[in-house]
C-alpha cells in the first residue's frame, strides 16, 4: 500500500529520509513521526527546535511539542517544558492518557524527569553566544527583539492507512518566559485524522491560532479537495481576512497530506520543506506565493543549499 511523509523545512529533510525508511520497511505511522521529529531536536545547529534552540529573553530554552494518532485521534502536547531533549516524545506519551495529556512548565518537565526521558541542558554554547549578541543589540539601539519562529512539524502514512502528526519547536526567539505559540495547539499548529488527512503549520504562532488553518484543511480534505486546493483555499483567504480585519498578517506555512499520499503546500513566505512518498523518494522542495492565490512549487537549487549550509554553521563569537 502507499506511504508517505511531509515535513516543514530544510532542517527536516534527514528526517524525513529517517522516516521513510521505516516506513518503506512497513514502520507504523507514530513511530515514524516521532522519530523524524528526533532528527531536528537532536541537531544542535537548528536555532528553532529543540537542542540548540534560541532561548526566551531570559535565556531559557523552553520548548513546546504535540503529536497526535489520526487512527485514536489521541493527542498529547507540552508547552514550556525544559531540560528535556526530546519533547515531541514526552508529547507522544501524554497522548496514551485520557486525562492530563497538555502538560506545560514545571509539571510537563517533572513528568519527563519522572517517566526516564533524557534530561540535558539544552542552551548550547552556540546558542547562548546568539542570545548574548541579541542583548547587546537591544540595549545599543531600540530594536524589535524577536527574531525567528521555525518549527518542525511533520505528517506520516504507513502502509495498514494509519496517520500520525507532531509538531517541535523552542518558539520565538527571545520571548516573554511561559509564552507558548501554535504548535502545542490541536487545530491550529497541527491536526490529522486517518480518514481525512493531515496537515500541520509553523510561522508565528500568534497569528497562526487565530485562524485554526490545520483543522480547517484536515476538514476540507474530507470535503473531497485535494490537499493542495485545501491548503490554497484555507491559508490563503485568511490571510487577507487577517490582514483586513487585524491589520497585519505574519509569516506562515502549511504543509498536508491526505491517505492517499497526495500532499500540498501553502505560504506567504519563502519556505523549503522535504517530502517523501511510497512513489518518490524524499526531495527538497520550495514553495512561494503564486498568482490568485495559489502556491508556486520548485526544486530548491544546489547555490541555495550551499548558501543555506554557510549561514547554518557560520562560526559564532563564543567569547562575547
Amino acid at each position: 500500500m502507499t506511504w508517505g511523509t511531509i515535513a516543514t523545512w530544510r532542517m527536516a529533510h534527514d528526517g524525513v529520509r529517517k522516516a521513510s525508511d521505516l516506513l518503506a520497511q512497513a514502520g507504523r505511522a507514530g513511530d515514524a513521526v516521532e522519530a523524524l521529529i528526533n532528527v531536528v531536536e537532536a541537531y544542535p545547529y537548528y536555532k528553532s527546535v529543540g537542542y540548540g534552540g534560541l532561548p526566551n529573553e531570559e535565556g531559557v530554552v523552553e520548548m513546546d511539542a504535540a503529536f497526535m494518532d489520526g487512527d485514536t485521534l489521541a493527542q498529547g502536547a507540552v508547552g514550556g517544558i525544559r531540560n528535556v531533549m526530546h519533547a515531541v516524545s514526552v508529547a507522544r506519551a501524554l497522548s496514551a492518557q485520557h486525562y492530563n495529556s497538555f502538560r506545560v512548565g514545571e509539571g510537563a518537565t517533572k513528568f519527563a524527569a519522572l517517566n526516564g526521558f533524557e534530561m540535558t541542558n539544552m542552551l548550547t554554547d552556540r546558542a547562548k553566544a546568539q542570545w548574548q549578541h541579541r542583548l547587546a543589540e537591544l540595549a545599543a539601539a531600540d530594536l524589535d527583539p524577536y527574531d525567528g519562529h521555525d518549527t518542525v512539524g511533520a505528517i506520516t502514512l504507513d502502509r495498514q492507512g494509519s496517520m500520525a502528526a507532531a509538531t517541535s519547536t523552542s518558539g520565538l526567539f527571545m520571548k516573554k518566559a511561559g509564552r507558548v505559540g501554535d504548535s502545542p495547539l490541536s487545530g491550529s499548529g497541527f491536526y490529522v485524522d486517518s480518514e481525512r488527512g493531515g496537515a500541520t503549520a509553523t510561522g508565528l504562532g500568534e497569528d497562526i491560532m487565530k485562524g485554526c488553518l490545520a483543522y480547517e484543511i484536515v476538514r476540507r480534505m474530507g470535503d473531497g479537495e485535494t490537499p493542495q486546493a485545501a491548503c490554497d483555499h484555507a491559508v490563503y483567504p485568511f490571510i487577507e481576512t487577517l490582514k483586513r480585519r487585524y491589520g497585519k498578517a505574519g509569516e506562515f506555512s502549511l504543509i498536508a497530506m491526505n491517505p492517499r499520499g497526495d500532499w500540498g503546500v501553502a505560504t506567504n513566505v519563502e519556505f523549503t520543506f522535504s517530502v517523501a512518498t511510497s512513489a518518490a523518494a524524499p526531495q527538497l522542495l520550495m514553495a512561494t506565493p503564486g498568482p490568485a492565490q495559489t502556491t508556486v512549487i520548485a526544486p530548491v537549487t544546489q547555490a541555495w543549499l550551499e548558501a543555506y549550509e554557510q549561514r547554518l554553521k557560520a562560526p559564532i563569537d563564543l567569547s562575547r
